[in-house]
């Protein structure tokens, strides 16, 4: 995989999970990271951790479903860099519970991050990168944006948003040289579903409706996005890699 010295990654939700797997990656391959989510604390600490690289991390407080906290995200990022190659929309929120008692709350929690905030985190990257004419904008789907799931409906809907919105920014902004994919995981381990893997009947009801029989780990995301952020790339936009380990083939 090539190196990404000098080029400048903005990653949401990036400081735990999935995200922070993808900053620990880029910033190993030399590029600077932004890592963003609402824990500052938590940012600084890992943005502390990966410059033993020697690359610059610039850790972030922001809220994505506040449109005063994604600007703010973007004008820190410019004064810091003067520049932005990469967006990765990493930051997710979903609530589990039966459809009928979905709240008004519930919903829009969960699309004013999955939908709205990942789209305008989209209009400011984008902004900054047609002035470029060139970037990269990476959003994080899931394999229920195709496959139904009980008990996450609004969760669902809301990723099914972020594959066809993708195709759209893609068909808009080709002419700027800004490519936009979209990464639909499976079910990953990470500590956002510590519970859950603690629960071995329920990671052996997971685990039989793989076809590999295992769960997905963050670096099988990450590694899709190394190559999508790579000149390997450089020919792909508007597409959704399902990383599922099977998962939409059965």
């Amino acid at each position: 995989m090539e190196d990404f010295t000098g080029k400048v990654i903005v990653i949401t939700g990036g400081s735990r999970g999935i995200g922070a797997q993808m900053v620990r990656d880029f910033a190993s391959k030399g590029a600077n990271v932004v890592i963003s989510s609402r824990n500052q604390y938590v940012c600084e600490e890992l943005a502390e951790e990966v410059r033993q690289y020697g690359v610059k991390a610039l850790a972030v407080a922001c809220d994505v479903g506040n449109l005063d906290d994604i600007r703010g995200l973007f004008e820190k990022t410019i004064k810091e860099f003067n520049r932005i190659d990469v967006l990765i929309n990493n930051a997710g929120a979903n609530v589990t519970k039966p459809a009928t008692e979905v709240t008004e709350e519930d919903w829009d929690m969960i699309y004013d991050v999955n939908i709205k905030g990942l789209f305008f985190c989209s209009q400011e990257a984008a902004k900054i990168m047609i002035e470029q004419n060139h970037g990269k904008i990476i959003n994080i789907s899931s394999v229920g944006g195709v496959k139904p799931y009980k008990r996450i409906a609004p969760y669902t809907a809301s990723k099914a948003a972020v594959i066809h919105l993708t195709k759209s920014l893609a068909a808009e902004w080709a002419k700027n040289g800004i490519l936009v994919n979209s990464i639909a995981p499976g079910l990953i381990s990470t500590e956002i579903n510590k519970a859950e893997m603690e629960n071995k009947q329920w990671v052996e009801r997971a685990v039989k409706a793989i076809p590999l029989r295992r769960l997905g780990d963050p670096t099988d995301i990450s590694s899709i996005a190394l190559y999508l952020v790579s000149d390997a790339a450089n020919y792909v936009t508007g597409q959704t890699f399902f990383i599922d380990g099977g998962t939409l083939s059965e």
